[in-house]
């Protein structure tokens, strides 16, 4: 567990006024953050052997209001060593990591870049979305992060899927996509927790000019598109200069609109302002999901198209 010498109320404070409920959000951060797992359509659409083999081991399963995602407890216990998970019928990530690819909304027949896709929680949950009738290329710039997404593709039997190693900012622009998205590497401030001493925990370490990388990573993919191609953009953090600034960055840059869209879970809009700093004010139809309102990791999502 990484643990940090910043207290989390200090840490936090700067984002007071655009965390809805503060101090009920700080409450939530003592809590571990529930634990969930997508049922794997691609081995089996009936949840209920599944259920009754992670009770017997001990686990107690419930549905959620997302199709196919369960929550589980005890939320501190692993579903890496159980045999529903060997076996591929299952994939554990949280809730709110399934949001990106509503967004992106996946058709079969699709030829689709998942830009920054290890280890492979959305190529799959893309590949189970269209019934593995999708084309997805699955790229990573790390190859040992490759390897990890392609033991996930194999154990889910995702047989749409080819594999890339490139760095995202360089992807080459021979082919053109119906759909990209960019899951960024990110401060992962929506995971946060909070200490037994109040202590900040899982503090990320050693990452400079993230939003850089966000911004070199959002353009290429929009060069990757076809006219009229989508293009979602995500982070796990709360950080308005790794979100917002990032999708305005690229509104400023290329003819990029962005898009309203439906969200299974509880959502506040984008911001249009942060520290005195203007940001596009389309930036309303993003959507920020906060781990106290939604019970899992906060994430924001962008929908954008390319509009030539």
């Amino acid at each position: 567990m990484e643990r940090s010498l910043e207290r989390a109320e200090d840490y936090f404070a700067r984002y007071r006024e655009i965390i809805p409920d503060y101090e009920g959000f700080l409450e939530s951060l003592s809590e571990p953050l529930p634990l969930y797992f997508r049922l794997n359509t691609l081995k089996t659409k009936d949840p209920e052997p599944v259920i009754s083999g992670l009770t017997r081991q001990g686990f107690r399963v419930e549905k959620t209001e997302i199709p196919w995602f369960f929550r589980v407890e005890p939320r501190e216990a692993s579903l890496g060593n159980t045999e529903e998970y060997y076996l591929g019928l299952i994939y554990p990530m949280t809730l709110s990591s399934s949001l990106p690819v509503y967004a992106l909304d996946p058709q079969p027949g699709e030829l689709i870049l998942d830009l920054c896709a290890a280890p492979g929680s959305k190529t799959t949950q893309i590949a189970q979305w269209t019934e593995d009738r999708a084309v997805i290329a699955a790229n990573d710039r790390r190859l040992d992060r490759i390897t990890a997404l392609v033991a996930n593709l194999r154990r889910l039997g995702v047989a749409c899927a080819l594999t890339t190693v490139y760095r995202g900012e360089m992807y080459p622009l021979e082919v053109s996509f119906d759909k990209v998205l960019v899951d960024a590497p990110c401060s992962g401030e929506g995971r946060y927790r909070k200490g037994y001493e109040g202590e900040l925990l899982y503090q990320k370490e050693g990452r400079t000019n993230l939003s850089g990388i966000q911004k070199g990573l959002l353009v290429r993919a929009f060069d990757l598109l076809k006219p009229g191609g989508i293009l979602v953009y995500s982070t796990c953090t709360i950080n308005p200069e790794e979100n917002e600034a990032v999708v305005d960055y690229l509104l400023r840059k290329r003819q990029a609109e962005l898009l309203d869209w439906e969200a299974p879970l509880p959502a506040r809009p984008g911001l249009t302002e942060w520290e005195g700093r203007p940001f596009h004010p389309e930036l309303v139809k993003a959507k920020r999901f906060f781990p106290h309102e939604i019970q899992a990791v906060g994430f924001f999502v962008a929908k954008l198209r390319r509009r030539i």
